[in-house]
């Protein structure tokens, strides 16, 4: 197949349908049933869940864009003890009262209808933190405990950063009261480094990392999914096609997501079964995405241009200055 062939739109003909899918394998919601636990994603998720469960107070999890944290956050919410009360906050712009009401109503402590009403705006920081304080000693005696994670966290302001510390500072004699998750982008790390967070930083007790993922977990990572949306078996992407994706994605799980979603919509325009690797070519042209080996050559493609270019202005330069005179002889 040509890697020109323009395939109809996507509302021309659905893939899900032709290749018999429940549902598209390659979403980019963060839908744990599509977790690939690769080797860097399954030490992550064991340090983060063996910190939680130990009653550590403050744990890390960073990842470079599009590398899944996300989608392990919710995997190992689901792994957690039944007597674990979860607060999962998605968005990091909140202020430090913010922060308390809605961890408050995703315990269970106080209703949807009191934080839609304002009723709780009248409660100062000094009663929200000591509603929270009460609950989390009322878990001690069932076994009970209490995790914040916070998602996109190098986002959060300097005032809500101190404020998690304090919070990470409820404990009894005996155990922590808190567990908190700070998961964000590589540069939350240097967040951390701020003098003015100093305290913070060494609070922090764990700290994973995600990886992308390797050129074999690629393939393992495009069969998982394609298995947990109960496609038919007779559709797969060939070895020159895997190796294109990688090349592409550098094992972003974001990246091939795209990539091979756009790439089953192209091949079903054209009722294949097997996908070459010139459809993920094809499927990269759309998404405005070029693989290593593409930028390799054209960075070498442009240097001997440049050399090129540069030999030209050298010999145009040598042929308009003068001709040296000779030297007069002794």
């Amino acid at each position: 197949m040509s890697a020109t062939v323009s395939p109809p739109s996507r509302q021309a003909i659905q893939y899900e349908e032709f290749y018999g899918f429940v549902q598209s394998p390659f979403t980019l919601a963060p839908d744990p049933r599509f977790l690939y636990l690769s080797q860097a994603h399954e030490a992550a998720l064991q340090q983060v869940l063996q910190a939680i469960r130990s009653k550590e107070g403050i744990v890390v999890l960073t990842g470079d864009i599009g590398t899944g944290k996300t989608t392990l956050c919710r995997s190992f919410l689901e792994r957690l003890d039944a007597k674990c009360f979860t607060s999962l906050l998605l968005n990091p712009f909140l202020s430090v009262e913010e922060l308390l009401q809605e961890t408050l109503l995703d315990f269970g402590v106080v209703s949807r209808n009191a934080v839609r009403s304002g009723r709780l705006s009248a409660a100062s920081r000094e009663d929200l933190v000591r509603t929270l304080r009460e609950f989390l000693a009322s878990l001690i005696p069932i076994g009970g405990s209490g995790v914040l994670i916070i998602d996109e966290a190098q986002h959060l302001s300097p005032a809500v950063l101190e404020e998690l510390r304090v919070l990470a500072d409820l404990e009894t004699n005996s155990r922590k009261l808190l567990q908190i998750v700070l998961v964000g982008q590589l540069n939350l790390l240097d967040v951390l480094k701020s003098p003015d967070l100093a305290r913070l930083n060494q609070a922090i007790t764990t700290r994973a990392m995600l990886r992308p993922l390797t050129r074999d977990d690629v393939r393992a990572y495009i069969d998982h999914r394609l298995s947990v949306a109960h496609g038919s078996s007779s559709v797969t992407f060939d070895a020159a096609a895997v190796e294109a994706i990688y090349s592409t994605s550098q094992g972003v799980p974001r990246v091939i997501n795209l990539l091979c979603d756009r790439s089953l919509t192209i091949a079903a325009s054209c009722r294949l079964r097997e996908i070459p690797a010139d459809v993920v070519a094809e499927a990269a042209v759309a998404l405005g995405l070029r693989s290593t080996r593409a930028r390799l050559s054209a960075w070498k493609n442009n240097l001997r241009r440049w050399i090129g270019l540069s030999a030209l202005i050298i010999a145009v330069v040598a042929a308009m200055l003068p001709a040296a005179p000779l030297s007069n002889p002794l």
